[in-house]
């Protein structure tokens, strides 16, 4: 390797890996802020936490490459350019293509990691990424009884505590109401102190309640007017509550297990073809139903003793009373809505069939896709960063940016038409389509020193265009001779 490729590449790495790192962690905060609500208030162990954003960033990767291969190249052959190392390069011999060769290989390899990392390691990342978040939304908040504020996390009962101890176990004047026994029955239960703690496998919470009473009151039935309002004084009562949904717990490895998402490339074509073959199964049923119910019989079958014949539906509407050509216009309009009904519900399946699929071959397309956008972004950002030729963090950053987010929505709208089968599968590469025409153009450019996005060859070229559109001023017109007098005057 030549001394010229190590600076270089030494030029290129550490932008890449700062870029990389600042991705993925902006992305992890984006997640972090979208189920904070989640993740606070459920007495949740850090090591839970620690697990569900590894799994997140894990998830976030394939996304973070390009963006970092977009950045850290404009920002390398900015800086080359704004320090006239790649001038001095160029008056070395060395084109631009030749500088852009260590990096490009680069990109390459980040390519190949890409899908790599999209077709083996996301896969199973995306499975305990979800399966870790879905055990944390099904966890209910922590057991938190707080002084004078009611406490409701707990079905079916309602508590309010005007005082704890500091030890956080004993209570004093504790009011509780139970609405276990339906809204017909009020029971409370009020008492001086008590003292609260959990069994050893979490799953009950005890109450130990000291002197207090009993409030049970019914307002249906007969025994709302025996007895309408009970009061059974304690000296000691101790309630048990039921919080094993208040653990949390782990969900069983298949319970997500098929879904798109979490399958590589070939389980993917697999069950595509799977899922093909049963949407052409559908079809055809749906066909068979459309030719029997949509059929229009033309003949009227008539049975008689020793013959059945068949005669012309019109006539035999014409040749019957008006009564019974009521009968059977009546029959015809409810098979016909019949038939409308089962029409619209194939057509239903059919169509939320036909999306699944089509969710399959975007997670498929996707794998390549983003894999491939670390090379063309790289093919954009190198050329670009050339032409500018401004470093620092300024200009390659709202250079990358609006060029990535231009690829993300235009990836974003044809995601969104093959979901809705408006485009083939193939649609998921318009984005990749629309760039590589970019990417040329900036090549192009950057290797042959053409000025089209030099800004003082613009200026010049309108200052010249405004001098010449400017009218020049005409000269005067010269006076006319004065009349001579005549000879001999």
């Amino acid at each position: 390797m030549k001394k010229i490729d190590r600076l270089i590449l030494k030029s290129f790495l550490g932008p890449l890996l700062l870029t990389f790192a600042i991705a993925v962690f902006v992305l992890l905060m984006q997640f972090v802020w979208k189920y904070i609500d989640d993740l606070v208030g459920k007495g949740l162990d850090v090591g839970v936490i620690a697990e569900l954003l590894l799994y997140a960033s894990a998830t976030f990767v394939p996304m973070a490459l390009p963006i970092a291969v977009l950045f850290a190249s404009i920002m390398t052959m900015g800086n080359f350019g704004e320090k006239y190392e790649l001038v001095a390069m160029k008056a070395g011999g060395i084109s631009v293509r030749r500088i852009m060769l260590p990096m490009a290989l680069v990109a390459l390899l980040m390519t190949g990691v890409a899908f790599y990392f999209a077709n083996n390691v996301l896969p199973v990342a995306m499975y305990k990424y979800r399966v870790t978040l879905y055990d944390i939304q099904r966890k209910k908040p922590a057991v938190s009884i707080r002084p004078s504020e009611y406490y409701t996390e707990i079905d079916g009962y309602v508590i309010r505590v005007n005082h704890k101890d500091p030890d956080g176990r004993t209570m004093r004047d504790i009011i509780i109401y139970d609405h276990t026994q339906g809204i017909d029955r009020t029971n409370i239960i009020v008492a001086d102190r008590g003292y609260m703690q959990t069994t050893p496998d979490d799953h009950y919470l005890l109450f130990t309640l000291y002197d207090g009473y009993n409030y049970s009151e019914s307002t249906d039935g007969e025994d709302a007017q025996s007895r309408p309002l009970t009061s059974i004084g304690f000296d000691k009562q101790i309630l048990t509550f039921d919080i094993s949904a208040f653990a949390f717990k782990k969900t069983t490895e298949d319970f997500f297990s098929g879904h798109y998402q979490m399958l590589n490339v070939a389980q993917l074509d697999s069950t595509v073809g799977s899922l093909q073959v049963a949407l052409n199964t559908r079809y055809d049923e749906f066909n068979s139903m459309l030719l029997n119910k949509m059929r229009v019989y033309n003949y009227y079958t008539l049975h008689t003793a020793d013959s059945t014949h068949y005669r012309d539906i019109r006539q035999c509407l014409a040749d019957t009373n008006q009564t019974h050509r009521n009968k059977l216009l009546t029959q015809a309009r409810a098979q016909a809505f019949n038939s409308l009904n089962d029409i619209q519900t194939y057509s239903a399946t059919i169509s939320s069939e036909r999306e699944y699929i089509n969710r399959h071959y975007i997670e498929l397309m996707r794998k390549f896709t983003l894999s491939v956008a670390c090379l063309l972004l790289f093919l954009i950002g190198a050329p670009f960063g050339s032409i500018v030729r401004k470093g620092g963090l300024g200009m390659p950053l709202v250079a990358s940016v609006i060029f990535f987010v231009l690829y993300y929505v235009i990836g974003m709208i044809s995601e969104k038409s093959v979901r809705e089968s408006a485009v083939e599968p193939i649609g998921m590469w318009i984005s990749t389509f629309v760039f590589i025409p970019i990417g040329a153009l900036l090549t192009w450019q950057a290797t042959t020193d053409s000025s089209l996005f030099d800004l003082a060859t613009w200026k010049r070229w309108l200052r010249i265009k405004n001098r010449h559109a400017r009218p020049q001023n005409p000269a005067p017109e010269a006076e006319p001779p004065a009349p001579q007098p005549p000879a001999g005057a």
